[in-house]
């Protein structure tokens, strides 16, 4: 009887760093390190699976307890190298964190890693898959990593290096194994199918190296996993494709070649021959995306990186390049993002064969609605419309206007009520008195400014506005600004009203008087101005309308008949609501007054501007 079989992987596995394939950085450091004598105590070997970390690890040991050692070249048939080989080393002790991550584990690490080497240079402490311990494990190992005993390394494997400590990291030398090139895979591939005298094609290997990421021992066990089917006939890429259950080429080229010309019923057809073939309905539609994948490579890319990134040949890319002539970039990605989405639906349901019928049929329909051209035409026309919907909409919509006038107002006043000449050097409006009117004096006052004119000619709000610029001091300046209203702005009298009585004693009272006084100063020029400051009165708006003169150098022409509008009257339930109020005023301090008329905001204000507090 035959000695036990022993699996490609391992019989292949590299025994000197030269037979390590591809990781030509790394090789170069560690047999630099043996040479100059520069050995650490800690190293960590990180990167994809299969890409030669445990292997390496084996040999930097062999290397360094070999009898000859240490050399970057050991014998291979010394004890310690034979140990090595065999995987039975004293010294050399082989731990996979998985099954050995508690912190008795290593615990019982650290009571063995004080004993001497047994019969080695150096005690090898060789961690597989080290993200897996646990934290507490991990801190346990800190000090030992950071200070191990004389002659002794630790070398740390593992693939997620993202889960290892910091700490951990930081006390390790750090080398990233890189995936394996495609043609490193083939080569090697390629140099063990003929010791083995295994009959296989190139286009089966390329296949082989293409599936397994980059990962050399994936590569090795698949075609040691084929060469059971060596036969009269060579090894083919259909063969491959059969043992992995994977769609063919020309399979998938066919049912693509359908759904990029819209033929739903014929990719139909060819999805009904995939399926009794035994192919399941997630494994279809994964196949299908990959080869759309290689679509979009072949659309992008060169020829060269297109046959690096893909797993086509030279026919198959020919074949690729005819379907890319027919479809854009986003219609090849938009195919991927919607069988994505199938694939995640087809997980979920009871019935995965009619979603992938379905899927088959959407994806045939998709790609004469994805067009460019439409695409922009629905984009034209959305923006169309949004512009002449910002055309149709009035700017004045948006702003605040004055209250205006009530319809019913209007069609109240008398139709032919006659207009009243004004004089040729003077307006003069007439206001016939309203008894119900004067209640809401007060309350005109917080109305907004009226458009007066002073008696040069200039707006009595600009006046107003000039002369706060002048004002000297900011809290008189803030406090006019709020509660203050001009009545008459004018070389000759200025008169300005307070909203109520305790802002006018505040104004009255120290050099605020004389501020505003230095400011209408300013204003004209001169140095006497007469400036009243009181409380509102009801004929103040008579005053505002009555400071509207023409200028004496200019000729004035005659008025144009100007129709006079009533003042506008309370209703009578208006007039009520005002007479409680100030009835509700009447019985309330002064202090009560002035926090129900203002907005708790304004209150803080002026108690800032001032220093003052709220006594009840």
């Amino acid at each position: 009887m035959n000695e036990k079989y022993i699996p490609l992987y391992r019989k292949y596995r590299p025994q000197m760093l030269e037979e390590v394939v591809g990781q030509e950085h790394i090789k170069k450091a560690l047999k630099n390190a043996i040479e100059l004598d520069k050995i650490s105590h800690a190293y960590l070997f990180t990167g994809p699976r299969g890409t030669g970390k445990t292997s390496t690890a084996r040999i930097f040991a062999k290397s360094l307890n070999c009898k000859e050692g240490p050399t970057i070249s050991p014998c291979g048939v010394c004890a310690n190298c034979v140990d090595i080989t065999n995987s039975t080393p004293m010294d050399v002790i082989e731990i996979d964190a998985a099954s050995n991550r508690k912190v008795e584990d290593a615990q019982n690490i650290l009571e063995k890693v004080m004993y001497a080497p047994v019969n080695s240079r150096y005690k090898i402490y060789i961690i597989d898959e080290v993200h897996m311990l646990s934290t507490t494990a991990f801190n346990a190992l800190l000090k030992t990593l950071e200070e191990p005993p004389k002659n002794v390394i630790f070398i740390l494997a593992t693939t997620e290096v993202h889960k290892v400590l910091d700490t951990i990291k930081s006390r390790c030398q750090r080398f990233d194994f890189k995936r394996i090139t495609t043609d490193d895979i083939v080569k090697h591939l390629r140099y063990i199918s003929d010791n083995e005298k295994i009959n296989i094609t190139d286009d089966a290997l390329f296949t082989i190296a293409k599936n397994s990421a980059g990962g050399m021992r994936d590569s090795i066990a698949l075609l040691d996993q084929l060469s059971v089917l060596d036969g009269d006939e060579a090894i083919s890429t259909d063969d491959i494709n059969n043992l992995l259950g994977r769609l063919s080429f020309d399979t998938l080229n066919s049912l693509a070649d359908k759904i990029v010309n819209s033929k739903p019923q014929e990719a139909i057809e060819d999805l009904e021959k995939i399926y009794n073939s035994g192919n399941e309905p997630v494994q279809i539609l994964t196949n299908l995306m990959d080869y759309l994948k290689n679509l979009l490579i072949v659309k992008n890319c060169r020829k060269e990186i297109a046959f690096e990134l893909t797993q086509a040949n030279d026919a198959q890319i020919t074949a690729l390049h005819k379907q890319t002539d027919i479809l854009e970039t986003h219609q090849i990605v938009f195919l991927i993002e919607k069988c994505s989405e199938y694939i995640k639906e087809l997980k979920l349901t009871n019935n995965p064969r009619l979603w992938l019928e379905v899927a088959i049929i959407d994806l045939a329909n998709l790609t004469e609605n994805t067009s460019l051209v439409e695409l922009q035409n629905r984009i034209a026309r959305l923006e169309g419309g949004a512009a002449t919907l910002n055309n149709n909409v009035k700017p004045s919509s948006y702003k605040t206007s004055p209250a205006p006038v009530l319809k019913s107002e209007i069609k109240q006043a008398p139709k032919n009520e006659p207009v009243q000449e004004l004089p040729k050097t003077e307006v003069e409006v007439k206001n016939e008195p309203v008894k119900a009117s004067e209640p809401g004096a007060v309350k005109d006052d917080f109305a907004p400014m009226p458009k007066a004119k002073s008696s040069n000619g200039e707006d009595i709000s600009s006046l107003w506005s000039k002369l706060l610029e002048n004002l000297s001091s900011a809290p008189t300046r803030a406090l006019l600004k709020q509660w203050a209203n001009p009545v008459k702005i004018s070389p000759e009298e200025t008169i300005v009203t307070m909203k109520n009585e305790i802002f006018l004693n505040q104004v009255q009272s120290g050099s605020k008087k004389q501020a505003v006084i230095d400011a209408v100063n300013t204003l004209f020029g001169q140095s006497d101005s007469n400036v009243i400051i009181r409380l509102p009165q009801a004929g103040d708006e008579n005053v505002r309308q009555s400071s509207v003169v023409a200028k004496p150098s200019a000729p004035v022409k005659p008025a144009k008949p100007v129709e006079v509008k009533k003042e506008e009257v309370p209703e009578p339930e208006e007039i009520e609501e005002i007479k409680e109020e100030a009835a509700k005023t009447e019985n309330t301090s002064s202090v009560d007054k002035v926090l129900s008329s203002m907005h708790s905001d304004n209150v803080n204000m002026v108690m800032d501007l001032f220093d003052g507090k709220v006594i009840e």
